[in-house]
């Protein structure tokens, strides 16, 4: 079969490649923006203990249709999973703004990562699809720059809606702006003939992916927040998804058409792709939804402020995009100096983010933060065009979808593990940083409730009432109150810190792994 690329026209690959970037535009702002309306989601329907769920629940369901969404698309084309994914992603847009409960939140943010899922799975292919691969780095750093002018937009846009109406409409307005993408999909995007082959769908393999990814990610979300981790509920589910793992990794092996082909990991460049993928987004995700908590939790910002500082990841990850896939471009494909330079700065970032207080200044937390976006933003353009340039040409697909669907894995194993660094560490603090004297105004019951959501920092009709409570003890009431905020503040500042230590930990070892990558496309 002809390559897709050399049956259109110039005008039909810009127009499609028009409409991708939409569709992904789309997917991205509404994923980002629920960083920053996290703080005020929780401080409205309380769950702190599962502050990560919402933002765990939409990747654990995005990684799972992935792999699922690429095979169909193999077989049936994209343009039908292209706008299936989109209107699944618009019609759970809806009960998710209209949520009244933690719980129906994280639900329906799963169904909207099932949808966004296929989005995400189908752009990241269609540049493979609509170009050759000597002009397929400079679009995929143009598929970068769309995801990171949308998540720039995305939490500035989010804290002005929160501040100036309800978090419910971060989620609502996608309805009135995916609409019209939606008939954009249907009008433009062309109907790409599959390949023939063999076109049966891996039905056991489907199965044994969801159970496994599903268990590992539930079990790592409830891992020291609900349950110890040697319960029986965490070790249960773990060792359940190890062994559907296990079983997957067989059934693949022997399966005539698996959606998930064993081979692509025998390339040397994809299993190095994919470690030093799943390294560093592990440290992404957490990062992106913790950012606006520590700013509107320990330096008191507001959310259309917190918001605003994550503009800085997306303009270093813009930066660090473009300018490694020119230096791909023109100092041939130097694939190993390229990630261990950019996973370095990654973890040089992350390791700053660590040492921020309260006494840290704007500036240079900015900076901070930039650095670390330049880094994260070079790696996953090198390594996007490196497995792209690496593999037969009819492997693209399932090698592209591969790398998307780990990074998914690692954020979401990500934000499952650092959240529950961060409550169990916040938690910690607190017992070690509040007085005893609070002991008199505040019962054990109270300060539990604190430490399980801390809406005293983040909301400020809460803290005027914590006050109000304090001042009712007595002359000393007062000062009281602002030692315990303070103590408070302090303890959030301590678990944050502890989250970013944690997560340069675990992205310093991708420098160690990118090692591994060949230096040249041959």
């Amino acid at each position: 079969m002809a390559q897709p690329y050399g049956q259109l026209s110039g005008r039909q690959r810009a127009l499609t490649m028009g409409v991708v970037m939409l569709a992904m535009f789309l997917a991205t702002l509404s994923q980002m923006s629920l960083a920053t309306a996290m703080p005020v989601i929780v401080a409205d329907l309380g769950g702190f203990d599962r502050y990560t769920w919402a933002a765990t629940s939409y990747l654990v369901a995005a990684t799972v249709a992935i792999p699922i969404a690429g095979r169909l698309a193999d077989i049936h084309g994209r343009r039908i999973f292209f706008v299936l994914g989109l209107s699944i992603f618009i019609a759970a847009s809806v009960p998710a703004g209209l949520s009244q409960t933690m719980t129906q939140l994280i639900a329906f943010r799963a169904l909207q990562g099932i949808g966004g899922g296929i989005i995400m799975s189908n752009s990241a292919v269609a540049v493979a699809d609509l170009y050759a691969p000597e002009e397929r780095g400079k679009y995929v750093g143009l598929l970068g720059l769309v995801y990171a002018v949308a998540a720039v937009a995305g939490p500035v846009l989010a804290g002005v809606i929160t501040d100036s109406a309800s978090w419910s409409w971060i989620f609502l307005i996608n309805v009135p702006l995916g609409i019209p993408v939606l008939l954009l999909l249907v009008r433009y995007f062309p109907p790409i003939v599959p390949a023939a082959g063999n076109r049966g769908l891996d039905y056991p393999g489907i199965v044994t992916l969801t159970l496994a990814v599903v268990s590992v990610m539930v079990a790592l979300s409830l891992a020291g927040e609900r349950y110890a981790w040697a319960s029986p509920q965490v070790a249960g589910l773990l060792a359940f998804g190890l062994a559907a793992a296990g079983a997957f990794v067989l059934i693949e092996s022997r399966s005539a058409c698996p959606i998930m082909p064993l081979e692509i990991y025998r390339n040397r460049v994809v299993a190095a792709a994919v470690a030093v993928t799943f390294l560093t987004c592990f440290g992404l995700y957490g990062t992106i939804l913790f950012t606006p908590l520590f700013f509107q939790g320990v330096q008191g910002t507001s959310a259309t402020g917190s918001g605003a500082f994550l503009t800085p990841i997306m303009l270093g990850m813009v930066v660090g995009s473009v300018v490694s896939g020119q230096l791909l471009s023109r100092t041939g494909a130097r694939y190993r100096l390229q990630a261990v330079v950019n996973t370095g700065l990654v973890t040089a970032g992350l390791y700053l983010l660590s040492t921020m207080n309260q006494e840290t200044g704007y500036l240079q937390a900015i900076g901070y933060i930039v650095i670390m976006g330049l880094g994260m933003g070079g790696t996953l353009a090198t390594l996007g065009v490196a497995v792209q340039n690496t593999v037969p040409f009819a492997l693209v697909g399932i090698a592209t979808s591969t790398l998307h669907f780990f990074r998914l894995v690692s954020g979401a194993a990500g934000l499952a593990v650092l959240g529950g660094v961060m409550t169990t560490r916040f938690s910690a603090r607190v017992d070690q940083a509040v007085p005893g004297s609070v002991g008199g105004v505040l019962s054990a019951g109270e300060l539990d409730a604190i430490k399980d959501n801390p809406r005293v920092l983040l909301d400020p009709s809460a803290t005027e009432g914590l006050r109000a409570a304090f001042a009712e003890a007595g002359a000393d009431g007062a000062r009281l109150a602002e030692t315990f905020l303070a103590a408070l503040n302090a303890a959030l500042g301590g678990a944050m810190a502890d989250v970013f230590t944690v997560t340069a930990a675990v992205v310093g070892v991708a420098v160690a792994a990118a090692l591994f990558m060949r230096t040249g496309p041959r």
